[in-house]
């Protein structure tokens, strides 16, 4: 069982640390700020979600496992608060950069 638990969360581990690298690669490569949140986003927070669940599977018997959940909502439930604010400041500056926002 513990062998098993161990390949579990070594693939949760792996799955969220490739999808934060593409994360990151399409932050580097797309040309507009709408697009590179999308690549922060959607990528980023589930990469982070996976690795987190992985390292709460191998501390399964601390404490720290359950801050390890916490922190994993709490990434949930702000992101897309941040990347809705972001992506409103980012439309908004690029109308008033062309003149058709005053």
């Amino acid at each position: 069982m513990s062998t098993a638990l161990h390949w579990i969360a070594g693939t949760f581990l792996l799955a969220g640390a490739a999808l934060s690298l593409t994360a990151a690669i399409g932050i580097v490569r797309f040309p507009d700020t709408l697009t590179r949140m999308h690549a922060a986003t959607k990528p980023q927070v589930v990469g982070l979600v996976l690795v987190l669940l992985g390292a709460a599977i191998e501390l399964r018997h601390d404490v720290n496992a359950w801050m390890l959940v916490l922190f994993s909502l709490f990434t949930l439930l702000t992101a897309p608060v941040i990347a809705h604010l972001l992506g409103r400041t980012a439309y908004r500056e690029q109308r008033t950069q062309d003149g058709f926002g005053q």
